[in-house]
């Protein structure tokens, strides 16, 4: 059993109760939410109950708006998405008459709200906070001031340079990192017991949450698919190429299952970014399975196998472990708030990741798995920052995150950065 370690959504549900009727706790199996849940409900005079009870399920599907006032409020349900559409839409009729805040907590391991199965989705009512598996600060306990590389690229008024000392973690501590990847309960597991735990896992996410949402006749289909993305991490996503090779319909494939995998946080994609400096910008998404640990264990590789020479997973495996950190520290963000895309133009000009803040802001991410950088990724970087100061486009900052030691200028607003800079606190 993993020890409990601080979580940087803590403040962020705290500060959402204060301003929100509904609070969601969204994220994927085994991220944390329960114990999350209940370190908040302590410090409240509220009440528990989880629809894992078979009891507690029924008694909510049979009268939701019963339900909800034998229990009053604050009230927290776990597993929420279970009791589907009704609760939903009882919690709706509850709050509009009483727009107290702070009064329901729910947590799930699905974006149920987002699923077509949902006729009222909170809208105005809510704040959905995702929680996902820990962050090397977090895994690490570094403290709230960790995982803030992505804040930090976008303060104007503070250097990036030369960073926090003790960045030289090393490759071999690097790709153990990747393998271990974030959930909780494997952080302190050796890499046998890890490889069944990843099974089990995948196991319950496909078998047990997936149908609970999700209807079709290929969801057996679905640790497969798993593992064809898998193999695609780090990759556009062209549906044609997974339909084929799944033998699953296109449009059944990415109106139903691709959306499914990401439902239930077993994937997660970039969409293509561009602004009117581009308009050859390619259009398809890039895909990474959500968490760096379950993609390095559906290809069945570890952080021996990256560390041969060559070795084909090493470059897709970095770039999703930056992807799933960046996706984590974006989820804090509220000022500046952030979206993050990737970048690639037909004449194959390409970037790893555009993070762009509410206000045009712009910050270039490219990843390389290997200790120095050449020339061409800095220069891509430099083409980027002049192509968009050209256009009046609000170019911040461009990095480029490598496995090597050093921190160093590579030009106006570009910088090279160890990857631990992603998460060790400034200083």
């Amino acid at each position: 059993m993993s020890s409990l370690r601080p979580r940087h959504s803590e403040s962020v549900v705290r500060d959402a109760l204060r301003w929100s009727r509904v609070v969601v706790i969204n994220g994927p199996r085994q991220a944390g939410k329960t114990t999350l849940s209940r370190i908040i409900l302590a410090a409240t005079a509220g009440r528990w109950v989880t629809f894992d009870s078979a009891q507690a399920l029924g008694a909510c599907r049979a009268d939701p708006a019963g339900f909800l006032e034998a229990y009053g409020t604050p009230l927290f349900i776990d597993e929420f998405q279970r009791a589907g559409d009704a609760l939903v839409r009882a919690i709706k009729m509850k709050v509009d008459r009483d727009p107290a805040r702070g009064q329901y907590v729910l947590s799930g391991s699905s974006r149920f709200l987002t699923t077509a199965a949902i006729s009222e989705s909170l809208a105005g009512r809510v704040r959905i906070v995702d929680l996902w598996p820990y962050t090397q600060g977090e895994a690490d306990e570094l403290g709230p001031e960790a995982d803030t590389l992505l804040y930090r690229l976008f303060d104007e008024s503070t250097p990036v340079m030369p960073g926090p000392p003790g960045t030289a973690l090393g490759r071999a501590a690097y790709l153990e990192r990747i393998c271990r990847g974030g959930y909780p309960e494997v952080n302190d597991l050796p890499p046998q017991a890890r490889r069944h735990w990843f099974d089990s896992y995948l196991r319950t996410v496909t078998q047990r949450d997936a149908p609970e949402i999700g209807r079709g006749r290929h969801l057996g289909e679905l640790p497969r698919l798993a593992r064809i993305l898998a193999a695609r991490t780090g990759q556009e996503l062209i549906v044609d190429h997974v339909a084929s090779e799944a033998g699953i319909d296109r449009t059944v494939l990415a109106r139903n299952y691709l959306p499914l995998l990401e439902t239930v946080y077993l994937s997660a994609s970039l969409p293509a970014w561009s602004r009117n400096f581009t308009t050859r910008a390619i259009k398809h998404p890039k895909t990474y399975i959500a968490d760096p640990g379950l993609a390095a264990h559906l290809l069945g590789v570890n952080a021996a196998a990256l560390a041969v020479p060559g070795s084909p997973a090493l470059g897709p495996l970095v770039e999703t472990f930056v992807v799933d950190e960046l996706i984590r520290q974006a989820s804090r963000l509220l000022d500046p708030a952030v979206s993050l895309h990737h970048y690639r133009t037909k004449d194959q000009t390409e970037v790893d990741l555009i993070a762009e803040a509410a206000d045009g802001r712009i910050v270039a991410i490219e990843v390389k798995a290997g200790r120095t950088v050449d020339r061409r990724t800095v220069r891509t970087l430099a083409n980027l920052r002049d192509r968009a100061d050209a256009m009046g486009a609000r170019f911040v900052r461009g990095v480029v995150l490598h496995l090597g030691d050093e921190a160093l200028p590579a030009g106006d607003r570009v910088s090279l950065l160890p990857l631990a800079h992603l998460w060790l606190p400034d200083g």
